[in-house]
């Protein structure tokens, strides 16, 4: 690449291309041109750089000033002042400014805020997605050459097992074990499935890791096909993801060119080739086995177990799943070591962790971080606390499936266990911040409609506790519930969480049950008094 004085990267996520990014982008081109700047200027798009309140948006290096929302009659000026004159045009800097100086995620090239640390997004954001060259430049493609030339399958095993990394799905079972299933199963054909469905209301921390760095998936999925024995690999990707398709189909055709997938990779004699397999909105394929229908062209509906994917998976191969996130920690683990991820994070929980935070906070976006960092240190830091005159009273952790967490529990370090020592879970890694005025049976009867619409219906517990469910918050909010009807809710809970089939009916009644475990007398407030404290329900007081 030639040296030149300045870097100029444009957001290029579906916002921002919405936005007129690409225009602006072209608008770029001619006004560095026309300034003679070609060969002093880098110019390229990136992926999601994690901020979505002012795009698209330009950031220029060495000085790390964004710029946003810029339009295209922005750009002669910007040009001008910054690339010509030298000097910051301050009436374009986005309304972030505090972040101008401080690109987290740019840390070798500029300062960092107090505890973000990027592993599986290190690229996102600075490399161009669609170009295999800026990929290898940073090292692309250099763990799966150690893992071909160096290592035996079981070894690699081994160092993920030794690095402690957690399946970030959201049930945080021990990657290297996983591996370990399936590598010890016998067969002359095996899977690996790389799960992109992300419907999980909230979160889309899967789609900056394809937008903007779709080879360190194709990577990881093929070091993970070399160490549990298996030759092809499949991508599920969520339907409406259509950018991280179209990257990903382009990163494959790149990556058989240069021979890093297809036959005999490195000349090793490992093949590895990858398909990729579009979602049809069905939030229940986010479950493995329903998912694996669906690859199978089949109905998207969950499968019984045992048997597990791991010897029964995909056409009845054994077949490893792991979630984007989850895979994208694999190269730097290989490429760094399990000791240096293991300086990440706690004991427990080794590593980083990506969240998604939405809600009453002043800054939404996409933040990554060690494990076991505090949701008051989210919110107080990352999110730049809650909006003007309001207070924190909840945050849902991990979609419409997480856990409720109250105020009292905000200073628990986010981790797998120290959560579920908590009595809470925290789950795929969306954050909800809610406020004061946030009314919990209102909240809960969003999130129990939610999960009676995406039901499949397969099994009772979870078609019919669902529906009851709902029926009984409608009450709540109106009004007419009775007080038993809070144990009914209870009891609904445990019964979908104890028999039903899959993960959906499983963890269906967690909010309802932490509802009514820390803010039971709000709830009771709507039967007891036929008041919602916040103002939010219509209650219909009898007469």
């Amino acid at each position: 690449m030639k040296t030149v004085r300045a870097m100029v990267l444009v957001s290029s996520d579906p916002q921002s291309l919405l936005n007129g990014a690409e225009q602006v982008y072209q608008q770029l081109q001619s006004e560095i041109a026309a300034f003679g700047l070609e060969d002093e200027v880098s110019l390229k798009m990136v992926g999601d750089i994690g901020r979505h309140d002012a795009v698209p948006m330009v950031i220029i290096y060495p000085e790390a000033v964004i710029y946003g929302p810029v339009k295209p009659e922005d750009v002669h000026h910007l040009v001008e002042e910054h690339l010509y004159k030298g000097r910051v045009a301050a009436e374009l800097q986005a309304p972030v400014r505090e972040l101008s100086g401080r690109i987290a995620w740019l840390s070798a090239r500029k300062g960092t805020l107090p505890a973000e640390k990027r592993v599986v997004l290190r690229r996102a954001g600075i490399i161009d997605p669609t170009s295999i060259e800026e990929y290898i430049i940073h090292d692309g493609y250099s763990a799966l050459g150690t893992v071909l030339g160096e290592m035996q399958p079981s070894q690699v095993i081994d160092v993920v097992k030794k690095s402690g990394l957690r399946g970030r799905g959201g049930a945080g079972f021990p990657t290297g074990t996983k591996w370990g299933f399936v590598a010890g199963t016998k067969s002359e054909k095996k899977y690996v499935v790389c799960n992109a469905d992300e419907s999980e209301p909230g979160t889309f921390k899967d789609r900056l890791i394809l937008e903007g760095d779709p080879h360190s998936i194709l990577e990881a999925m093929a070091i993970a096909g070399y160490s549990v024995g298996a030759d092809e690999g499949f991508i599920y990707v969520r339907g409406e993801y259509t950018l991280a398709q179209e990257r990903l189909h382009h990163a494959i055709t790149q990556a058989e060119e240069m021979g890093f997938l297809g036959e005999n990779i490195f000349g090793t004699g490992f093949n590895f080739k990858i398909h990729i397999h579009s979602g049809a909105g069905a939030y229940i394929c986010g479950e493995e086995t329903a998912l694996i229908e669906s690859i199978e062209g089949k109905p998207g509906l969950p499968r019984s177990r045992p048997p597990f994917p791991t010897t029964h998976g995909l056409w009845g191969k054994p077949t490893l799943v792991n979630n984007v996130e989850t895979l994208a920690n694999v190269p730097p683990i290989i490429q760094y070591g399990p000791e240096w991820y293991g300086t990440l994070g706690t004991p427990s929980s080794p590593g980083t962790k990506v969240y998604t935070i939405m809600g009453h906070v002043n800054k939404t976006g996409v933040i990554e971080v060690p494990m076991g960092i505090t949701l008051r240190e989210v919110i107080a830091i990352y999110a730049g606390g809650m909006k003007p005159g309001s207070s924190f009273k909840l945050a849902q952790t991990g979609g419409s499936s997480g856990s409720v967490i109250p105020a009292s529990l905000q200073d628990t370090p986010m981790d797998f266990d120290a959560y579920s020592r908590a009595g809470v879970s925290l789950g795929s890694g969306a954050l909800l911040i809610c406020d004061e005025d946030t009314c919990v049976v209102d909240l809960g009867r969003v999130l129990i409609n939610f999960f009676r619409n995406e039901s499949c219906g397969k099994c009772s517990p979870c078609r019919i506790g669902t529906q009851r469910s709902y029926e009984i918050m409608e009450s709540i909010a109106n009004g007419n519930a009775k007080l038993e009807d809070l144990q009914t809710l209870i009891n609904l809970a445990d019964s979908m969480n104890e028999v039903s089939n899959c993960g959906l009916g499983q963890t269906a009644g967690t909010p309802i049950r932490d509802i009514l475990k820390y803010f039971r007398a709000e709830v009771e407030a709507h039967i007891r008094l036929h008041v919602c404290p916040t103002g939010v329900c219509e209650i219909k007081i009898p007469v």
